[in-house]
């Protein structure tokens, strides 16, 4: 496939994580990638590993939190390829935890300013990229928190639970238009996300992988490879739907 035949992915919050093992895999795909994050130097290193494998990469730093910079993005995505196939996405933040009653409102403006407004922001600029070639795939990154609930992350949790129904109704909004669009809810996966929470201390480590019947936490590869399933023709009768990645976790 010549490189100008070749889909187009874009990922937010790409710099690290679930978001750079996507974009790697979109790219092994053979994929062109859109990628952003607020990590300067992480999301350059991630667009040179992108480079090397073959395709074309336009990376941006900027906040999903930020309109004007998410519609400028999409903006120069559109400029460059004129279509935009595959989207994920994934940037996010878990705020600190607390319980309810002394949570602050900055930190639940901030979860839901970044999880919510600003994923629905690049949802619709997506959109726009997709309808005019009468086909797409949106993937959301949503969480296991989205589909249950766990003491003192409130926000967290509100957040995600809004990413599913946000993408249940666009999914079902934009079926007949042939963009498809679903959400994947991770588990516990080994992050520097997670490790800021566990603090890398072997005990706490233990016991978040106890929370899973496979009695492990997830990899950011096998969280990737779904995502990337979820968007290729392969999926292609598979819309609205909240996939829990999460080795048995929700299934108790």
């Amino acid at each position: 496939m010549g490189l100008a035949n070749k889909p187009v992915a874009l990922v937010t919050g790409a710099a690290a994580g679930i978001g750079r093992a996507t974009a790697l895999a979109y790219a092994k795909a053979g994929c062109h990638l859109a990628i952003s994050d607020v990590q300067a130097d992480k999301l350059s290193a991630v667009a040179q590993e992108i480079a090397a494998l073959g395709v074309e990469v336009l990376s941006d730093v900027h906040d999903v939190a930020d309109e004007s910079a998410v519609r400028q993005f999409h903006q120069r995505v559109g400029d460059k390829w004129g279509r935009l196939d595959y989207a994920c996405n994934n940037a996010g933040i878990e705020g600190k935890q607390a319980e309810t009653h002394e949570m602050d409102m900055e930190t639940y403006d901030r979860v839901m300013t970044i999880n919510v407004r600003g994923l629905f922001v690049c949802m619709q600029e997506q959109i726009k990229l997709m309808l005019p070639h009468g086909q797409g795939a949106i993937v959301n990154l949503a969480s296991i928190a989205g589909l249950v609930g766990f003491p003192s992350m409130a926000p967290y949790c509100a957040s995600k639970g809004a990413v599913v129904q946000i993408t249940r109704s666009v999914a079902v909004e934009y079926a007949e238009r042939n963009i498809r669009v679903n959400a994947i809810c991770p588990g516990v996966i080994k992050t520097d996300m997670v490790d800021r929470v566990t603090k890398q201390d072997p005990e706490t480590e233990a016991a978040y992988a106890a929370f899973h019947p496979m009695n492990r936490m997830g990899t950011v590869a096998e969280v990737a490879d779904t995502i990337v399933f979820m968007s290729l023709p392969q999926s292609g009768f598979i819309t609205g739907q909240a996939l829990a990645v999460d080795g048995g976790m929700v299934a108790r």
